[in-house]
C-alpha cells in the first residue's frame, strides 16, 4: 500500500470516528469524550503506519509500541478524568458562545481536530517509511526521551488528580510536585514526547518533517486550546492564580521566582 493511500485511509477513519463521537455528545451534551478518543486514534495511527510502512521490522515495531502505548495511557487518563463529571468548561463556553449553532459548530470543531492529528501523524509516517535504522545512539536516546516524557506526564497528571480529590484544595492553586516548578508540566512532557520521532527518523532524508509535530503540539497547547483556555478559567475560579502566573514558569519546569 502506498504512503498516500495509508494517509488517506487514516484520515477518513478519523473523520468517521470523530463524527460518531459528535453523535454521542448530541445525546449526552458532554463533548469531553473527544479528548480521550483523540489520544487513542492518534496512537492507533502510529500502529497503522507501522503496519503498512516498508521500514525495517524492528523500527516499525518500536514505532507501534511507543506511539501506541503513549496514546493508550493518555486516552485512559482523559477518559477517567472526565467520566461522571460535568462537561469541561472549555466546551461549555463554546456552547454558550455559539448559541443556536452550537451543534453544527461542534461537529466542525471535532473535524478540525482531524487536521491536527494528521499533521502530528506525519512523524509516524516518516519513521515507518524510513529506508534505514536511526542507529543505536539515536534509538537509545529516543527510548530515553519517551520514558521521561510519558512518565513525567503521568506523574504530573496523577499529582493534579490527587490535588483535585483533596477537599482542602477546593478553590486553591495546585503547587504540588511538578506543579511547583511549572504551571503546565503535563504540557511540557507532551511536547517533549514528540521529539521521540525526530530521533527515530534519523535514518530518513525526510527526518526534518518530524520537527512539525513538536511545533504543532506546542502551538496547540500554548496558543490555541491548552494554556489560554485553561488559564482563563483558572484565573476566574482561583484567587491565587494571578500570583501563580507571576512566580511560576509557564511550561519548562524551573524553580519559581522569589516573592
Amino acid at each position: 500500500m502506498s504512503l498516500f493511500s495509508t494517509i488517506l485511509i487514516g484520515c477518513v477513519s478519523l473523520m468517521t470516528v470523530f463524527a460518531l463521537v459528535w453523535l454521542v455528545q448530541l445525546r449526552t451534551r458532554n463533548a469531553g469524550l473527544i479528548d480521550a478518543v483523540w489520544a487513542w486514534t492518534l496512537g492507533l495511527l502510529a500502529v497503522w503506519y507501522a503496519c503498512r510502512g516498508p521500514a525495517l521490522v524492528q523500527l516499525r515495531l518500536l514505532l507501534a509500541l511507543l506511539g501506541g502505548v503513549w496514546g493508550l495511557r493518555l486516552g485512559i487518563h482523559l477518559l477517567l478524568r472526565n467520566h461522571g463529571k460535568p462537561e469541561d468548561g472549555r466546551y461549555r463556553r463554546f456552547r454558550q458562545q455559539w448559541g443556536a449553532a452550537a451543534d453544527r459548530n461542534m461537529f466542525w470543531f471535532f473535524q478540525f481536530q482531524v487536521l491536527f492529528s494528521m499533521l502530528l501523524s506525519l512523524s509516524f509516517a516518516v519513521v515507518a517509511w524510513s529506508p534505514a535504522e536511526p542507529g543505536s545512539l539515536c534509538t537509545a536516546a529516543a527510548m530515553l526521551v519517551w520514558l521521561l516524557s510519558v512518565a513525567g506526564e503521568g506523574v504530573a497528571d496523577w499529582q493534579l488528580e490527587q490535588f483535585r480529590r483533596d477537599p482542602a484544595s477546593r478553590g486553591q492553586v495546585c503547587r504540588r510536585g511538578l506543579w511547583y516548578y511549572s504551571r503546565h508540566p503535563n504540557y511540557f512532557f507532551e511536547c517533549l514526547h514528540w521529539l521521540v520521532y525526530v530521533l527515530l527518523a534519523a535514518g530518513s532524508a525526510w527526518w526534518w518533517l518530524t520537527l512539525a509535530a513538536p511545533l504543532v503540539m506546542a502551538f496547540l497547547l500554548l496558543k490555541l486550546s491548552g494554556v489560554p483556555l485553561t488559564e482563563a478559567q483558572s484565573a476566574r475560579s482561583r484567587p491565587g492564580y494571578a500570583d501563580y502566573i507571576r512566580s511560576t514558569s509557564m511550561l519548562i519546569p524551573w524553580p519559581p521566582k522569589k516573592q
